[in-house]
């Protein structure tokens, strides 16, 4: 007589044939990279909005079967589509932001990847792989930072996917740069040159504000797109950033924001880079591969005179 194997045996065979399959590099980098990515990445925009218990539930229980995706913080308990729980909302007190003055926050929930002081305007991807402010930027808007001190955030497909405020802000800028959807894990990080450069990306910049509300130093956070992923949603500019956009590459605003506000959400994960001007420091215990959450120390902004 056969022994029938119970649901969740099922499920962890399943997920052995998933960790073995992630640890094949090459084939990793095939599957998610050497496809149509940006046709992927519209049917998927589109997919995801369907509202529909059919479409919905087995969707939710594939993407389990590949993370490690934790719905318990969430604010709601039922969602009705997939982009409904990729832009899941957290419950109010589900993430401490750090209240000190001279600290920057993580803006994310995050992996650390490459990290420290930008080498002139030269900072890297991953060993080996460097590439300039100029050309993430598209431009000078990141200048300031030469010398400065940066960090790449990686979120996984998993993790919660809004983006706050680092320290007290006023955005003043955004420059949308469209491009590519070229996986932004390690994986890809190792063997595609300048990804950051290609992909399409949010350059958001402006300064954090010092005692009584006076200017200081300057900031920037670039918002990297990737495949599934190339949608983003900012608060500070009355429109959805995606592939199809076809507005002003460039548009000025003065938008304020206390430490911890919401800035604004993928429409799935990817990464996040924050910059500060020399002087800065990365916190201690900070380092590629360090798990942050949203509010935790990050950075240490230049010592004030």
């Amino acid at each position: 007589m056969k022994t029938a194997v119970s649901s969740p045996a099922r499920f962890e065979t399943l997920r052995r044939w998933r960790d073995r399959l992630l640890l094949q590099e090459d084939l990793n980098f095939l599957l998610t990279n050497r496809i149509p990515r940006i046709a992927l990445t519209r049917f998927m925009g589109w997919f995801s909005k369907i509202r529909h218990p059919w479409v919905f539930r087995p969707s939710l229980a594939v993407w389990r079967m590949f993370t490690e995706l934790d719905l318990s913080e969430a604010k709601k308990s039922r969602f009705e589509s997939l982009h409904d729980c990729f832009t899941r909302e957290l419950k109010p007190g589900a993430r401490v932001v750090d209240a000190d003055p001279d600290v920057i926050v993580s803006p994310c929930d995050a992996i650390v990847g490459a990290c420290g002081t930008v080498e002139g305007d030269r900072l890297y991807q991953a060993k080996g792989f460097p590439y300039t402010l100029g050309e993430l930027a598209a431009g000078d808007a990141l200048a300031p930072f030469a010398g400065g001190c940066y960090a790449t955030l990686r979120l996984t497909s998993a993790m919660y996917h809004r983006f706050h405020a680092p320290a007290d802000l006023r955005v003043r800028s955004v420059d949308y740069i469209s491009g590519d959807t070229w996986n932004v894990n390690p994986i890809a990080l190792k063997r595609v040159e300048k990804l950051f450069c290609r992909n399409e990306r949010a350059v958001l910049c402006g300064e954090l504000t010092g005692p009584g509300g006076s200017p200081a130093e300057p900031f920037a956070l670039v918002a990297v797109a990737a495949v599934l992923v190339a949608s983003m949603r900012l608060h500070c500019l009355d429109v959805l950033l995606h592939l199809r956009y076809r507005g002003p590459a460039h548009q000025r605003c003065d938008a304020p924001a206390r430490r911890g506000d919401e800035l604004g959400w993928f429409e799935h994960g990817s990464t996040i880079l924050v910059f500060m001007p020399p002087g800065s420091a990365l916190c201690e215990g900070i380092g590629p591969g360090t798990r942050l959450r949203m509010g935790q120390p990050l950075m240490r902004r230049p010592a004030q005179s």
